[in-house]
C-alpha cells in the first residue's frame, strides 16, 4: 500500500537478540504488534523453547568474562548504554506513546526516567561491594572479608505494563553486579525492548550479557523457570496467580526467585532501591593469612 506521497509502507518484522546477534526465531513464527488504538505497528518474532535455550547458552558463555570485568569497567559500559539511549530518545518516546496511547510529553517523561534509571544503576557498579561487603573481625592471624558476587545467569520476565522504564528497572540491577540475563519482553508492548536491543548492540555491552526475547510469556516463562542452567529468576511481569507454578519449576535447581508483588506490578516511577541488586548476588567470605 502506498500513502498519499506515493511511498510504500515499510512493514518491519523484528528479530530476537541473542548473543549479540539478531537471529530469526527458529520456529519462523511472528505476531502482530498493535498500538493502543489498534493500529498495526510491526511484526515481532515469537520466540520458541529452542530460542530460549540458545539464549541461555549465550548468557552462560558470556557470564564469566562479564563477571571478571572490573566494577569500574561495568559501570562505564552501562553508562555508555545510557548515552546511546539518550541519542535515540525520540524513537523511544514515539514507541512508548504508541504503545500506551499517551501524549508526547508523558512518553518523553517515561523515556527520561528510564535513562536516569540506567545511569543510577551504572553508578552502583563500584559501590555495591562497599555497602554490602565487610572486613569481618576474627580471633586469629587472618584477614576475613565478605563480598557480594554475581549469582550467574538470571531469567527475567519483564513488566508487561511499563515497556521501557520497567524493563530498564529489572535489567540494570541484574547485570551491574556481573550477572548475565535472558529477558522475556512485554508481549503487548515489545517495541521499546526491541529498540533497546539495538542500543545494546551498538554500545559496549559484550554479546550474550543481555539477551532479549519477544513472544508469549505463558509459553516461554515455564521453560525459563525450569531451565537447569538458570541460577535465578525475576518474575516481575508475571501475574501473581501464575507465579506459584513458576516458583515450583524454579525450585528444581534451587533458583533464587524474586516474586512479583501480590497487588500487581510496582510503581516503576518510584525511587529505585539498591537492594534489588543484592537479590541477584551471593555473599562470598574469604580468609587470608596476615603477613603472607
Amino acid at each position: 500500500m502506498s500513502d498519499g506521497a506515493g511511498r510504500l509502507d515499510v512493514r518491519k518484522t523484528y528479530k530476537l537478540y541473542i548473543g549479540g546477534a539478531f537471529p530469526r526465531s527458529e520456529s519462523g513464527r511472528s505476531y502482530e504488534v498493535t498500538a493502543a488504538d489498534g493500529r498495526f505497528l510491526a511484526n515481532a518474532a515469537r520466540a520458541s523453547r529452542k530460542d530460549l535455550r540458545d539464549a541461555v547458552v549465550a548468557a552462560r558463555k558470556a557470564q564469566p568474562g562479564w563477571a571478571a570485568a572490573t566494577a569500574y569497567n561495568r559501570g562505564q559500559v552501562l553508562y555508555r548504554v545510557a548515552e546511546v539511549l539518550e541519542g535515540r530518545r525520540e524513537q523511544f518516546a514515539a514507541e512508548v506513546a504508541a504503545a500506551w496511547g499517551v501524549d508526547a510529553t508523558a512518553a518523553a517523561g517515561e523515556v527520561d526516567a528510564a535513562i536516569d534509571r540506567w545511569v543510577w544503576y551504572a553508578g552502583w557498579s563500584d559501590k555495591i561491594a562497599v555497602v554490602d561487603g565487610a572486613a569481618n573481625p576474627v580471633a586469629g592471624p587472618y584477614f576475613n572479608f565478605s563480598i557480594p558476587e554475581p549469582t550467574g545467569v538470571v531469567g527475567i520476565v519483564a513488566p508487561q505494563t511499563s515497556p521501557l522504564l520497567g524493563l530498564v528497572s529489572v535489567i540494570a540491577p541484574v547485570v551491574v553486579s556481573g550477572n548475565t540475563c535472558v529477558v522475556i519482553a512485554s508481549h503487548r508492548m515489545p517495541l521499546p525492548a526491541i529498540t533497546l536491543s539495538e542500543v545494546l548492540a551498538t554500545s559496549d555491552v559484550p554479546g550474550g550479557v543481555i539477551n532479549l526475547l519477544t513472544g508469549h510469556v505463558e509459553e516461554l516463562a515455564p521453560h525459563l523457570a525450569g531451565h537447569m542452567d538458570v541460577n535465578a529468576i525475576d518474575l516481575a511481569g508475571v501475574e501473581p496467580d501464575a507465579a506459584a507454578e513458576l516458583e515450583v519449576a524454579a525450585a528444581d535447581n534451587i533458583k533464587r526467585v524474586l516474586r512479583p508483588p501480590t497487588d500487581g506490578e510496582p510503581d516503576w516511577t518510584a525511587e529505585p532501591d539498591p537492594r534489588r541488586i543484592l537479590r541477584f548476588t551471593e555473599t562470598k567470605t574469604v580468609w587470608h593469612p596476615m603477613g603472607v
